[in-house]
């Protein structure tokens, strides 16, 4: 089944998200359910907030980009292509001090896009679909991912992440997005 995605002004972004445990009810259909999600809306990440659900689930697939072989070698580690995972009561234990810049987008706030800063790696510890606990260290494009979606969870957009400047310049694209009225 394929949900709606939660638009930028809904209260439940903002929200720190609860862990879940295996015993959550149909998890696997909420696990599915946002799978399908994500491929419909053509995106890498997916926060179960973005389904309006405040638990603390994403999932990532890095593995099917629309990058070219070079932005791939800008964008990976050697020998990485990427991940499709399923990330469940996660906590990201070690950033890396390297740090880089890239664009980012969110299903969540449509039409935005926007330079943001983050680190290079991230070491996460996390339960797997099917509540295996995993310790493991992702680099480039998937550790972007993974940090965006995982503050979505902590109730974090990463738009949050823009200078004060920056956020004033997109005021008026946040507002109209809160408003329903996508238009630039």
């Amino acid at each position: 089944m394929i949900k709606p995605i939660t638009v930028y002004g809904n209260s439940v972004l903002r929200k720190e998200c609860e862990d879940i445990e295996q015993n959550y009810p149909n998890i696997q259909e909420v696990i599915e359910t946002m799978w399908q999600t994500l491929r419909d809306a053509d995106g890498c990440g997916l926060a179960a907030p973005q389904i309006n659900l405040p638990i603390k689930l994403f999932i990532v697939n890095s593995r099917d980009t629309y990058m070219s072989a070079k932005e791939r070698e800008h964008f990976f580690v050697e020998e990485d292509c990427g991940i499709e995972e399923i990330f469940i009561n996660a906590k990201i234990i070690a950033y890396s001090e390297k740090v880089w810049t890239a664009g980012e987008g969110c299903l969540s706030i449509p039409d935005l896009y926007e330079e943001v800063t983050r680190p290079w790696s991230v070491t996460i510890r996390y339960q797997d679909n099917e509540f295996k606990e995993q310790n493991r260290t992702y680099y480039g494009y998937t550790a972007r991912i993974i940090q965006h979606e995982f503050e979505h969870t902590q109730g974090k957009l990463y738009i949050d992440r823009l200078s004060p400047l920056r956020k004033q310049l997109i005021k008026n694209k946040l507002m109209r997005i809160i408003k329903g009225n996508r238009k630039k």
